[in-house]
């Protein structure tokens, strides 16, 4: 990622923290679900904790984006637990475009093809990430 995108993704993220996280995470799996019904069975009936693990887990890399080897180890585990969960690569592709209708949808009017790409660029990373541990 460029500097300036490390600095619009963590501009961007400051702004939605000020949302209740089980609005976000709702938002974002609802998205996801509606979009993708056959992911639903890889996660709990109740998803409480899972807006909280999600909005954590992004704040956790979020603000570690200029030295991401700080948290190499936790994306590592992170990926783990996904494959032990059964998440393959292809469902990458289809979290990160809920993740992006969410950030859009939470941004508003703040949305513009810079953070578009920012976002994108960050999450491609993370991704890429996790599917090679995988």
């Amino acid at each position: 990622m460029k500097p300036e995108q490390i600095k619009l993704v963590k501009k961007t993220w400051k702004i939605l923290m000020g949302i209740n996280p089980k609005i976000i995470g709702d938002a974002f799996y609802s998205k996801l679900f509606t979009d993708h019904p056959a992911i639903r069975k890889l996660f709990p009936s109740d998803m409480n904790q899972q807006y909280i693990k999600l909005v954590d887990m992004l704040t956790s890399i979020i603000m570690n984006l200029d030295h991401l080897e700080s948290v190499s180890e936790e994306i590592i585990a992170m990926s783990n637990r996904h494959t032990g969960y059964g998440v393959k690569p292809a469902h990458y592709e289809m979290v990160g475009s809920a993740l992006l209708w969410t950030l859009q949808k939470g941004l508003g009017a703040e949305w513009s093809d810079d953070i578009e790409n920012a976002w994108i660029a960050c999450y491609q990373s993370l991704a890429d990430t996790m599917i090679q541990n995988n």
